[in-house]
């Protein structure tokens, strides 16, 4: 197989094989671009999974305060019971939170298999 054609960030010349029927890897195909700038957009943004531990650190911490307070006598017993109840509710939210994220990035790497798949494809039907 060739190697890329493309031109790395330090001058050098890229080194990783071209994609069949392509002058370029993956990384620096014109036709990915827009793909590639997609996957960028979402760098550094999500640490991770969108640092949801802690976030739960943080109501692990709160619940802890009010389980506190309610065996010393500072909050009445309804007060914590609600105040349990809305910690629940942010434990739910983060987990629908990640659950959404994890589908957004199987989403991008799905379609991003799906056109890889097409692009060898249309190189196989075009004897590349």
């Amino acid at each position: 197989m060739a190697l890329c054609s493309g031109i790395k960030a330090d001058g050098g010349r890229c080194k990783a094989q071209a994609i069949r029927g392509s002058a370029y890897c993956v990384g620096h195909d014109p036709e990915q671009a827009e793909a590639r700038r997609r996957r960028a957009s979402k760098g550094g943004r999500r640490g991770g999974r969108g640092r949801p531990m802690a976030e739960l650190a943080s109501l692990r911490d709160e619940n802890a305060d009010i389980r506190r307070r309610l065996l010393e006598g500072e909050l009445l017993p309804g007060v914590a019971a609600v105040a349990i109840q809305s910690i629940g509710c942010d434990l739910r939210a983060v987990a629908t939170t990640l659950k959404a994220k994890e589908q957004e990035e199987l989403e991008s790497r799905l379609e991003s298999l799906e056109n890889a798949l097409a692009h060898q494809k249309e190189a196989r039907r075009y004897g590349a």
